[in-house]
This record gives structure tokens, C-alpha cells and sequence, in this order.
């Protein structure tokens, strides 16, 4: 009779879901599901704090396109996790965190870490429950990974006692499901493809939207967008950052990072969430043609109506659109309705050449992406923070798929550090992560789990002092008392000299205050290979594109 422990139990219903990687934060209430991974040949990743757990999780699922597991231990430790897990429901990433505990029979007796974090979890996460049998451990496994990956796909929670992880059972009575999820990405109703065809086929500014809740349901038919796109010169803006390089590289295709759906006549959105980005569904014209697609019927029409409301995968269904394009008018030879954009940094408009001192953000963005066109076009790119994020991501392409990581519709700040280790993990690749100075306080010391790790990182901070797009907000809904009583609690340290954080690591650090000496600072300090960090001095007083409708939302008159 072979007797096996909860952890052993845990670690191979993991691998039998097919997980290569666990980011982790070490605790007693789980140390047995450590050792169960371990045996099963699961990489595990420890980093500083447990919500960075989850960032991280989240950046290596959508760049590797495996999920994920996240281990914390009870109490507190799943109690700094719930930010990242609504982070990654905001983003549709199926993330499995697997909290601990108090045992059982000690449960409200003031025991270490006794707190009722299930209900917690319940609240952030689209499904969790508590295991109350060591036997089942595999059962709810595989359940979590059922309802992580449906037609929604998103993050699910499993508790656990610390008594049923250390509890030994007969390993013949556990049974271990297989097989048990499908395969296939559904299609769509063929009437209403051939609808979605006739419509796309005679719009003459015609547009594609594609958000993340695309990326779970491409199949093997993503290079049908850029096909359609193609075909019909439509330019296609891709909402989040699941999908950005899905299609090919922005930088060779230009109409895949142009979103000219608030001109469009027809409008195809792909896995689209119609929330605050689009406008609530305001910002697509009143008389425009909506074609929705999404494996989740609940999202048909939410905000905005659909005019062609089609359930299924977004690649089957681009697949099937394309074929009844092609049936139903040639491709078209003339230049797109928006005409053609330039690509390539040189092209960005003006704010991102500005030559003043200190430099205007969109300059140390410009800078940033410049040395990624020119030196580093296959690295992994995280961008993090408010006013930072604006102009970095404005400025960033993606050259192929799970290259650019940043955060969804909850504009979570401070993901950056995290979310690094995690696209690392998928793929080795370097890091450039861009920065604020606010955003980079929240998971700094994550900085020591990339040194740790050995991963080679570059690390740029737009610092203006203050937390930039709060402060500009401030400016421009309230001048007049902003002018009178100054600022209102959101002013940094001035030009706090981060760089010389490096030196803990055995990495290198540089501060910057000359526009014309960012490019060549971040080429010094990717020639090091180590973690590494640039603090670029810029002005607090420009105004991104983002902020007037960011004081709109809120503060709305």
C-alpha cells in the first residue's frame, strides 16, 4: 500500500494540467506543496511579495501561453493577493492561486493565520472554493482549471487546510481526472458570418478591434486578422496587450497598431469588453454597424449594441469572416480610408523629440522605444505606472506575440517588477521595464528576485517627482485652488536617486538629466547584462493625451 501526502497529490495533478512554472511566496501553513512540485519537475519561482506572485503569473501566461500557478501561505499571505487577481480578471488570464489555510479543527480557536479568506477570494476571483478531503485534491484541481479556462477565462482560487497538505492517503484511492476538457475553439453561426461578410465587404471605413478577451480563443487562426486587415486595408487597434504582435510585427504592418474605430462605418470587434477604454461603447459612431465576437454571450451587447451579435472563438470566426469576404469582392489595391501610417520612432509626433531639460516624458518614452527599434527589437518590454504608461505605450510596438506586458482596464500601477520576472520566465529573454518613479515604490525590491534569478534587466524611470498623473489631474479640474494652496498629496522627493538601489544587487545605476544622454545610458546599461537601473530626470507639467478624459471619468461634471 503506497501512502501519499496532500503536497505530493498537488504536485502532480499540476503536472497533469500541464504546469511548468509556480511563482511563489514561501510559508509553513504550504511547505508540503512546495515539495509535491518540486518531484514533479515544476519550476518554482520565489519572489518578495505575494500579489507579485500573481503579476508575475500573469505576464508568463500571456506571454508563453501556459498557465500559470501561484502558491501563498494563509492569512496575510492570500490576503495581499486579491489586487493581482482582479488585476488578472481585468485582462482575462486564467491564473490558479492555491492559498493556505489553518487546519480544520483549529478553525476560529486564535490560531496562527486563522482568518476567512475564502470570502475574500470569492469577491476577486470567478470562482473559488475550500478542499475539505485530501483524496480530492486532484478533483478540484482539474475543476479550477475547468473554470479558469471556459468561455471566460480568468482566475480561480483553491484553499486548503495545512492538515489536509501534511494528511498522508492510500495513493489507490485518488483518482486523477483525464481528459476532460475540450480541444477545439467553437466557429460561429454560418448566417451570420455570411451577415458579418456582406456588411465588412461594402463598409467603406471599415475597422477591427481586438481586446484580451481574444487571446483564449485564436486557436491556430490568428494570422486570419491580419489577413482580413489586409485584405480589406482595414487598420485594426488591439485594445489590450495579450493580442499586441498576435498578427505580426506592428513595426512591418502599421494598420495593426492603428485604431480608427471612432471614424469607422463597420466595426469588428474581436473578445472586446465595450468598457471605459472604448467609452462605455460612446466612443464607436452612433451610426456605425457593430459585429461582435466573443466566446462569452454575456459580453454580446454589453454598453453597445450589437448589430451582429456572433458566439465563438475570435481566430475560428476571423477565419470564417475572411473566407466570406474573399467569396463576395477582390482585395482591396488602394491605399487604406485612413491612409497609410508612417512607422518606426522617427515618425512619432512631436512631444516625443522635444529637446528641453528637463526632458518632456514622451522624449525619455521616445528614447526607450528608439532603443528598442534599434538595438533590442526581440526583448521582452513591461510598461508600469499612470502618466509613464500614456506616453511608453504610445511609443512601444510589438514585434511578436507575449512581447509587451502592461496592465488592463483596472490601470493597476506597480505591476512592472512582477511582471518582468513572469515574461522572463516564459521565454529568457531580456527586460527593458519602463517606469514611474510612483510605480516603481510598489514592488522594488522584486529588483533582488531578478538578480537572484539572473535576469538581465533594464530598468527606466521616468521620474517627475510626484505622482504624475494624479498631480496633472489635480491642474486641470481644480486650477484655481491648485494655483492658491498648491498641490494636494502628490508630490515625491525630488528626483529621488534610485539608481543607486543597483548597487545591493551588484547591478548598475545611472541618473539621467540630459534628453540627449538617455539612449546612450540605457545602451551602457544593457551591455552589462545585470539588473540595472535608469532614473531619467523629466518635467511634471505636460500633459498626456490621456488625462482630460481620465479627469472626466473621475471627476464628471
Amino acid at each position: 500500500m503506497t501512502m501519499v501526502d496532500g503536497g505530493e497529490l498537488f504536485g502532480r495533478a499540476l503536472a497533469n494540467e500541464g504546469v511548468e512554472k509556480a511563482f511563489v511566496l514561501t510559508g509553513g501553513h504550504i511547505m508540503p506543496i512546495f515539495y509535491g512540485m518540486r518531484n514533479a519537475g515544476i519550476e518554482i519561482i520565489d519572489v518578495r511579495h505575494e500579489c507579485a506572485a500573481v503579476y508575475a503569473a500573469i505576464a508568463y501566461t500571456r506571454a508563453s501561453g501556459k498557465m500559470a500557478v501561484v502558491v501563498t501561505t494563509a492569512g496575510p499571505g492570500v490576503g495581499n493577493t486579491p489586487a493581482g487577481m482582479m488585476e488578472a480578471e481585468s485582462v482575462s488570464i486564467p491564473v490558479l492561486q492555491i492559498g493556505g489555510a489553518v487546519a480544520m479543527g483549529k478553525r476560529d480557536a486564535g490560531d496562527l493565520q486563522d482568518m476567512s479568506t475564502l470570502t475574500l477570494m470569492e469577491s476577486c476571483c470567478k470562482w473559488a472554493r475550500k478542499i475539505t478531503s485530501t483524496e480530492r485534491i486532484p478533483e478540484y484541481v482539474s475543476m479550477a482549471f475547468r473554470h479558469a479556462v471556459d468561455s471566460s477565462p480568468g482566475p480561480v482560487y483553491l484553499e486548503v487546510p495545512t492538515d489536509l497538505v501534511f494528511a498522508q492517503v492510500e495513493e489507490e484511492r485518488v483518482r486523477f481526472p483525464e481528459n476532460y476538457r475540450a480541444h477545439t475553439v467553437p466557429g460561429g453561426d454560418p448566417r451570420l458570418i455570411e451577415e458579418a461578410a456582406e456588411l465588412l465587404a461594402s463598409a467603406e471605413r471599415p475597422a477591427l478591434i481586438v481586446d484580451d478577451g481574444a487571446r483564449w480563443s485564436m486557436g491556430a487562426d490568428a494570422e486570419a486578422v491580419g489577413a482580413l486587415s489586409d485584405y480589406l486595408r482595414m487598420p485594426v487597434g488591439v485594445t489590450g496587450h495579450a493580442c499586441r504582435g498576435l498578427f505580426g510585427g506592428e513595426d512591418e504592418h502599421p494598420l495593426l497598431k492603428t485604431n480608427a474605430s471612432r471614424a469607422a462605418d463597420v466595426v469588428l470587434a474581436l473578445g472586446c469588453k465595450f468598457d471605459f477604454r472604448h467609452g462605455s461603447g460612446r466612443a464607436i459612431p452612433k451610426d456605425a454597424k457593430v459585429i461582435q465576437v466573443h466566446t462569452d454571450m454575456r459580453q454580446i451587447g454589453f454598453n453597445l449594441r450589437a448589430d451582429i451579435g456572433i458566439v465563438g472563438g475570435a481566430g475560428p470566426v476571423a477565419r470564417q469572416i475572411f473566407e466570406a469576404v474573399e467569396a463576395l469582392r477582390n482585395p482591396k489595391a488602394d491605399e487604406p480610408w485612413t491612409g497609410t501610417p508612417a512607422s518606426g520612432t522617427a515618425a512619432l509626433p512631436a512631444p516625443y523629440h522635444d529637446t528641453k531639460s528637463p526632458s518632456h516624458p514622451a522624449r525619455c518614452a521616445g528614447e526607450s522605444a528608439r532603443f528598442l527599434e534599434e538595438d533590442a527589437a526581440d526583448w521582452n518590454v513591461i510598461i508600469d505606472g499612470g502618466e509613464a504608461s500614456v506616453w511608453m505605450g504610445g511609443a512601444a510596438v510589438a514585434t511578436r506575440p507575449g512581447q509587451l506586458h502592461g496592465s488592463g482596464a483596472n490601470g493597476t500601477i506597480g505591476t512592472g517588477p512582477a511582471l518582468a520576472i513572469g515574461a522572463w520566465a516564459a521565454n529568457g529573454k531580456p527586460v527593458l521595464l519602463y517606469t514611474g518613479d510612483g510605480s516603481f515604490g510598489f514592488y522594488a525590491m522584486e529588483l533582488e528576485t531578478m538578480a537572484r534569478l539572473g535576469i538581465p534587466v533594464v530598468c527606466v524611470i521616468s521620474n517627475d517627482s510626484a505622482w504624475g498623473m494624479i498631480r496633472l489631474t489635480e491642474r486641470y479640474i481644480r486650477p484655481d485652488e491648485i494655483s492658491e494652496q498648491g498641490q494636494c498629496n502628490t508630490e515625491l522627493h525630488p528626483m529621488r536617486a534610485y539608481e543607486k538601489m543597483a548597487a545591493m544587487w551588484d547591478g548598475y545605476g545611472e541618473k539621467v538629466t540630459d534628453p540627449e544622454e538617455i539612449l546612450p545610458a540605457i545602451r551602457r546599461a544593457a551591455a552589462t547584462g545585470v539588473v540595472s537601473i535608469i532614473n531619467v530626470e523629466v518635467d511634471d507639467v505636460s500633459l498626456s493625451p490621456f488625462i482630460s478624459g481620465y479627469a472626466d471619468m473621475v471627476a464628471p461634471e
